[in-house]
């Protein structure tokens, strides 16, 4: 269940917590940060995903998922979900940013809101936990994600953002 609060998340607390661009913290945090591409293609969202984004079930959206790296190390795992009606107007691009990161997008206009985010533990028989750890080699007993939708002119996505153990050393 997606929590108001990250009740317990320890060494991840400020990580989580901090409402600004993870993007732009992440680059001031390391020499080098990049973007990998994981995973891109038109999909069903999870259903809490479909529910929040106001999507019928059966529609099908933009996934994408990326790893955020700094100094070559994976820090965070990002999952988004971008509805198809979203991918028009200001935010037509959004589909074909391959390793560019979405964050800078988001919050270069001044025009987009950002519901609160919410906060999950995520234990290993969790779907975003497995695919998060796929680029790990030790896998940790679990990992804390927040999310938040972003809206613009009545389009709307969500952004998952799953922190890995390599963001504590930053």
């Amino acid at each position: 269940m997606w929590l108001p609060k990250p009740a317990g998340s320890g060494a991840y607390r400020h990580w989580l917590m901090d409402p600004g661009s993870l993007t732009l913290r992440l680059q001031a945090s390391c020499r080098i940060f990049s973007v990998t591409q994981v995973m891109q293609r038109w999909g069903r969202p999870q259903v809490d995903e479909s529910t929040i984004l106001g999507m019928r079930s059966h529609h099908r959206a933009w996934l994408r998922e990326v790893c955020l790296n700094c100094d070559g190390q994976p820090v965070v795992f990002a999952h988004s979900v971008l509805p198809r009606n979203s991918l028009k107007g200001k935010w037509h691009s959004l589909g074909r940013l391959g390793a560019r990161p979405l964050g800078a997008a988001l919050f270069a206009d001044a025009g987009v809101v950002r519901t609160p985010l919410a906060y999950r533990k995520l234990l290993p028989r969790h779907a975003l936990y497995q695919r998060a750890v796929i680029a790990l080699q030790d896998k940790p007993p679990c990992l804390w994600a927040r999310r938040s939708v972003f809206t613009l002119q009545r389009a709307s996505i969500m952004v998952t953002e799953v922190f890995l153990p390599g963001v504590l050393e930053l």
